[in-house]
């Protein structure tokens, strides 16, 4: 109500202001699936077998969409007079969450046929409420057990539901007695109408009677009595109505020209209803609710319009105090509002950026398990945020929901496209898979350990590659597989457990070798020295399996001494070229033609030494770039290689130069 709608404080009418109804149902989405992989394969161990039964399969249960309740807000005129025709409940409320789907059809039934539908509407609106969650909750226990028993999510149906079958056509028994009484409540507010304005022209007629004052006043007493019992009367004629009953009865005081004794008193009885009315809108300020202050302002309003003229000296006071009073609470209530709108105008904007995103999802086209699984994460958070969002508003919430609501369920019915193409291939996985049993089992009594254990292998990675089988299927599958393979390893582990006392001889005679190796000498001849590492290398090789627990450690301690012996005959070899160069410079003094040819080799090793440094340092450089990884550590083994055998180099053709240079001075 805004204080520019009252009128003059001397005809003192207000005008009504109805209120909004607020309405929401209930949707849902299909339920979509996601698909795990299976475990890696090890490259010279057989493959680290797990339990796969459930990781070949979507899970039902991770991945399903939140049901997006409908969020449609309808402000339309219907519902304001829906709502004008209910009166209030006067029995306490019930909860009704504990009782059974049958229970709440027999309550609904009951409150139809035993309360007057005026009464009833918040009841039947939390039993409905209540029944249609029970019986989403029973659909989707059924949806669930008819796919985990191995059925297409496609071909569910649902069973005939005998007690929705009767709530339904409660609900709509309901609607049709709410129908009737509101047309019976409009025809009788129109009858009340007809009834007043009859009243109305009878004290009208007063002014002409010829009665004596006092029986003219108490038949005057009397009409207004008649006018307040009458009921409602259709809220397009209410103000005219009272405007025209003020009018008369004010034109009655003044024509009469009644004892003024009897007119003050009259006024003293009004003035002091007026009075309470307003002390009790100034109690509404305190009211914590602004709705409900506001709606108890409307009855205060409409009594105010029942109650006649007061006193003229009071009457712009009286109208002030009330008329401040509503002031106040219209100033809260409208404040109310506003802060309302403005909150959606904020929900709107954050629910519009909520659509965005889920679009962007439902554009996308994954090609995989995998990839379905983390954008249905990313979608359903985006449905747990929207959830938690207010009302947009009233103009754009519904569009906004049923934008979000379209890219959500264009988003799952592509997932749920992609996963029964995935049955098609799941299927046939199922036939690879068996062929696969079928061959394991065949290999499992195997005693060639070397080849089957490779066999095997094979076997174990390509099943990794076929992909899941219908989850129906899986356990059973996954378990004959494993078996045979477990079969096949535990008969080798046997087997090779016998031959774990050779392995020990063979580690005491490596031991001996390496000791032997670490002990050896060179010579003067380096052939000699040179054939001697390679007889070491050779019964190397001959002596058998060591046990694995120490065989790295054994093999890094052969190598490192044999390296050793061959770092000192490449530094041997170095030497004895310089020596052979130098010979070789002995025998060019004499000869000017061979004089002039070392110049030349001169010049190209000096070219070549250089070279070499600027190789050096790009190769030092390099190093430091590598990443900390096994393929890195590889590379940065071959640079160090690369840079040592140019320091040998490098030092080699210097030495070279150093003994020209010597030749000539």
């Amino acid at each position: 109500m805004n204080t520019n709608e009252l009128n003059d404080p001397k005809d003192q009418n207000l005008e009504n202001i109805e209120g909004t109804i607020v309405s929401s149902n209930a949707g849902n989405h299909d339920v979509a699936d996601s698909v795990n992989d299976l475990v890696d394969v090890n490259a010279d161990k057989p493959m680290s077998i797990s339990d796969e039964a459930y990781d070949e399969e979507p899970n039902d249960e991770e991945l399903k969409p939140l049901e997006m309740d409908d969020e449609h807000v309808d402000f339309d005129e219907e519902d304001e007079e829906e709502a004008e025709i209910d009166e209030e409940d006067d029995e306490p409320h019930v909860d009704y969450s504990n009782l059974s789907k049958d229970e709440l059809v027999q309550t609904l039934k009951d409150l139809i046929n035993n309360r007057p539908v005026q009464k009833i509407r918040q009841k039947v609106e939390s039993l409905k409420s209540i029944f249609y969650r029970k019986h989403k909750a029973e659909v989707e226990k059924l949806r669930k057990e008819f796919v985990d028993a191995g059925g297409d999510l496609e071909q569910f149906s649902l069973p005939e539901d005998n007690a929705e079958m009767q709530f339904k056509e409660l609900l709509k028994q309901y609607r049709a007695k709410r129908a009737q009484y509101n047309n019976q409540l409009e025809e009788q507010k129109q009858h009340n109408l007809e009834q007043k304005q009859q009243i109305i022209e009878k004290i009208k007629d007063l002014v002409n009677s010829t009665e004596p004052v006092g029986k003219i006043y108490q038949e005057f007493r009397d009409l207004q009595k008649q006018f307040l019992e009458v009921g409602p009367v259709p809220q397009a004629s209410l103000n005219d109505l009272w405007n025209n009953y003020h009018h008369h009865v004010q034109a009655f005081y003044d024509f009469v020209k009644i004892s003024k004794e009897l007119r003050d008193l009259d006024f003293k009885k009004n003035l002091e209803a007026k009075i309470k009315l307003c002390e009790q809108a100034e109690e509404l300020l305190l009211e914590p609710s602004v709705v409900v202050a506001f709606k108890k302002l409307q009855k205060l309003h409409e009594q105010w319009r029942e109650v006649g003229p007061v006193p003229r000296e009071n009457q712009n006071e009286i109208w002030e105090r009330f008329k401040e009073a509503t002031t106040k609470i219209n100033k809260k209530h409208q404040e109310h509002f506003e802060s309302i709108k403005e909150q959606q105008k904020k929900n709107l904007e954050a629910k519009a950026e909520l659509c965005e995103k889920a679009e962007e999802l439902a554009a996308q086209n994954p090609k995989s398990v995998k990839e379905w699984n983390k954008l249905s994460k990313e979608l359903i958070e985006l449905q747990k945020l929207w959830k938690t969002i207010g009302f947009a508003t009233k103009k754009e919430n519904n569009k906004v929901f049923e934008r979000f609501r379209s890219a959500c369920d264009t988003f799952f019915n592509k997932k749920r496209d992609f996963f029964k193409d995935i049955r098609d291939v799941q299927v046939n996985n199922l036939q690879l898979k068996t062929e696969l049993c079928l061959q394991a089992e065949a290999l499992k009594e195997s005693t060639d350990w070397k080849k089957t254990t490779e066999d095997l292998i094979n076997l174990q990675k390509r099943w990794k590659q076929i992909g899941p089988v219908p989850r129906k299927n899986s356990d059973e599958i996954w378990k004959r597989f494993r078996a045979a393979c477990d079969y096949f390893f535990e008969q080798k582990s046997k087997h090779f457990a016998s031959v774990d006392n050779s392995y020990e001889e063979n580690l005491k005679a490596k031991e001996a070798l390496i000791a032997e190796v670490e002990a050896f000498e060179f010579g003067e001849d380096m052939e000699q020295n040179l054939n001697a590492l390679k007889e070491f290398q050779r019964r190397w090789t001959e002596i058998g399996f060591v046990p694995i627990k120490v065989k790295d450690d054994v093999q890094k301690r052969f190598r490192a001494a044999i390296k050793k012996h061959f770092d000192k005959l490449n530094a041997q070899e170095g030497k004895n070229k310089v020596v052979r160069f130098q010979a070789k410079l002995e025998e060019a003094k004499a000869n000017p033609r061979a004089m002039s040819k070392l110049r030349q080799d001169r010049e190209r090793m000096f070219n070549r030494m250089r070279q070499l440094e600027n190789d050096l340092t790009v190769w030092e450089n390099n190093i430091g770039f590598f990443a900390k990884t096994k393929n890195a550590e590889a590379m940065i083994e071959e640079v160090k290689r690369k840079i040592e055998r140019a320091k040998e180099e490098i030092a080699e053709l210097s030495e070279k130069i150093k003994l020209i240079d010597k030749l000539e001075q």
